[in-house]
């Protein structure tokens, strides 16, 4: 047997004395690094027995022979030696001589630590030598040795001290080959997916903290890394139609097609790309030392083109594509979980353009959808804390220049990011269901508000309030109880509200929706369908709804205007008057009532007016403003004029 080791040992666990036999004194020895035989325990003093012509063996107190005791030790299937202070074998029994693979080779008289490579870390050498001295711990630790005819020996080492009276230590070597060997096993298994056979989630995040980790990428490399995470399109439509076996086959399919173009990719490199499956249909492609955005470009490529074949399976011929987030970026700084999560984000970008394509990490459109999380999570405890207001701009009567009534829009002062108009958080708002609290109180707020300048001009004729409305406000909550308790709070009457809601959710209204439309027409409340023109456009249906406004889109009132925001003339579009004034001409014959948006010149408001256009809401009029403008204006007996401040253009 050498007394060398392969590769960097274990070092050795120190264990406190844990021995509990009688021990005596045992006899001294003939000469340095030899004993005429195996060390065993002496004889104790005892009463001299009657005169015997054959001397009886030597017993200890209990009453076993000292022969019994050398004939165990020699036979024990355990490999055991005893070793002195000098660090050499005393005896050793046969089961070491054939562990080690001594042979025919006397063991005693040589060194204990090269025979069992205990030199070949500090740690394990130290803890030995101090045993020898006559510490009483006890050492344990793993040792890869060589044996004799080329194989290895995993073994595991023990080191108890004997008695401080044997000046010896006692080292015991169990072959742990087989057990490690299951231990391998079990734990391939457990790193293993036993669909795909390739590495699952928990090895996959090894490698990548590994991969993370400084010592791996400062001596040499690119100090890059990139990850492709990938997601099957449709898969689970293939286990909902065709069962969990096929789906489980076609896994392994994708497999194998993702292994061969990692391992494509890996020809020009010292390691191929590390394919993982995460869960589900998700896998990844871990490349350490990526070279760059064209080398995890080029894999991405790849991938997509190689799961563009069919799969044939048994008779089943299935095709399916991928969506794939790549992330690219230098290993300094960054985290497993940071990486994952970009991946993530990345991944559902490529869903979202269109599935079947591979989407590039983009740190600005990530941060505006950490600014969208950010809104969203914030958005409720943001009513509670009172960081919306109202806005207020004039509907102003086309004929006599009249405020007619006020749209209130919300404004939500964020502490972060300032004041935020409707369009950055009305639809986070939808997605989350805070707008049935926001709505419920923006409706409560305008009321209230209107009401007050009803009490403030009590000769004047009253203006109406209009409020838009989403249309989960009329499924998430009972829209119809909520508006007749905030008209009885505030005492406004019901024809002074208007309820502006999209003609996409207008058109669509059936059911609950439409009751509760219905309802509220009944109380008195006028309902006023927005952006009308760029929805269903269903005429035929409109007729049907309890609808008593139509708020034509913006776009068509720019379609015709004469002059430019700089003062110069500007050709109208004719189809854009001729829808405009067929509209509201339609509008009139059903009983409706009109109002153009984004009105911002004279010569857009004259042309309306010629063509019967009731009311328009614009710049022309007015901006948004405070409720306390909006008071001076309808005190103020002069007809309202164009807002001085900022240029044209809708709120």
């Amino acid at each position: 047997m050498s007394g060398t080791s392969e590769g960097p040992a274990p070092a050795g666990d120190l264990v406190r004395p844990a021995v509990t036999e009688r021990h005596v004194s045992a006899p001294s020895r003939t000469s340095a690094g030899t004993s005429p035989g195996p060390l065993v325990p002496s004889v104790p003093s005892v009463t001299p027995g009657p005169p015997s012509r054959t001397p009886a063996p030597p017993v200890v107190p209990d009453g076993t022979s000292l022969r019994t005791f050398h004939a165990a030790f020699a036979t024990a299937p355990l490999a055991m030696a005893v070793v002195d202070r000098e660090g050499l074998v005393v005896t050793a029994n046969e089961a070491l001589g054939t562990l080690l693979g001594a042979g025919t080779r006397p063991l005693a008289g040589r060194a204990a630590a090269d025979l069992v490579d205990l030199a070949s870390d500090a740690r394990t050498w130290h803890a030995y030598r101090e045993m020898l001295g006559g510490s009483q711990a006890r050492l344990r630790c793993t040792r890869r040795l060589k044996h004799p005819d080329g194989h290895v020996i995993w073994a595991q080492v023990t080191i108890a001290p004997l008695p401080p009276q044997e000046r010896a230590v006692l080292i015991s070597v169990t072959d742990i080959g087989a057990r490690r060997e299951l231990q391998a096993r079990l734990r391939h298994l457990q790193m293993h997916d036993p669909v795909t056979r390739l590495p699952n989630r928990t090895l996959f995040f090894e490698r990548l903290s590994a991969a993370l980790e400084a010592e791996a990428y400062e001596e040499c490399g690119t100090g890059r890394i990139g990850l492709c995470y990938l997601d099957l399109d449709g898969f689970k439509a293939v286990n909902d139609t065709l069962g969990h076996r096929v789906g489980d086959r076609l896994l392994a399919a994708v497999a194998e097609r993702l292994t061969r173009c990692a391992e494509a990719a890996g020809l020009t490199r010292a390691a191929a790309p590390l394919v993982a499956r995460l869960g589900g249909d998700e896998f990844a492609l871990l490349v350490e030392d990526s070279t760059g955005t064209d080398q995890l470009a080029d894999i991405a490529e790849s991938v997509l083109k190689a799961l563009q074949a069919p799969f044939d399976l048994s008779g089943q011929r299935l095709s399916l594509s991928a969506s794939i987030g790549v992330v690219e970026r230098r290993a300094t700084g960054t985290t497993a979980t940071g990486l994952m999560q970009a991946a993530d984000t990345t991944l559902y970008w490529a869903k979202a353009d269109g599935k079947g394509r591979w989407t590039l990490f983009d740190p600005e459109r990530n941060a505006h959808r950490m600014t969208r999380q950010a809104l969203s999570s914030t958005l409720r405890s943001a009513v509670e804390r009172g960081e919306f207001t109202l806005e207020y701009q004039p509907l102003v009567g086309m004929e006599d220049g009249g405020v007619h009534g006020v749209e209130a829009l919300v404004r939500w002062n964020h502490p972060r990011f300032g004041t935020l108009t409707p369009n950055r958080f009305i639809g986070l708002a939808e997605e989350n269901g805070s707008i049935v609290q926001l709505g419920r109180w923006v409706l409560a707020t305008a009321c209230r508000q209107a009401r007050r300048w009803q009490l403030d001009r009590p000769d004047a004729p009253p203006i109406f309030v209009s409020v838009n409305v989403a249309v989960r406000q009329v499924w998430d909550s009972d829209l119809v109880a909520d508006v007749a308790k905030i008209l009885a709070e505030t005492g406004l009457a019901p024809h002074l509200l208007q309820l502006e809601l999209t003609e996409s959710a207008v058109m669509g209204s059936a059911g609950r929706p439409l009751q509760a439309l219905q309802a509220l027409s009944d109380m008195g409340v006028r309902i006023a369908i927005d952006d009308f023109g760029t929805g269903y456009s269903n005429l035929a249906y409109l007729s049907r709804l309890p609808v008593s406004v139509l708020k034509l889109d913006g776009s068509f009132v720019r379609g015709f205007q004469y002059e430019n925001a700089d003062g110069s003339s500007a050709h109208p579009n004719p189809a854009d008057e001729v829808i405009v004034e067929a509209l509201i001409q339609l509008a009139h014959r059903l009983g409706l009532t009109v109002t153009a948006e984004c009105v911002e010149t004279a010569s857009q408001a004259s042309r309306l007016r010629g063509i019967g256009c009731d009311t328009g809401q614009g710049w022309l009029y007015s901006r948004p403003v405070a409720p306390e403008r909006i008071s001076a204006l309808l005190m103020s007996a002069n007809r309202p004029q164009a807002s001085a401040a900022g240029s044209p253009g809708n709120p």
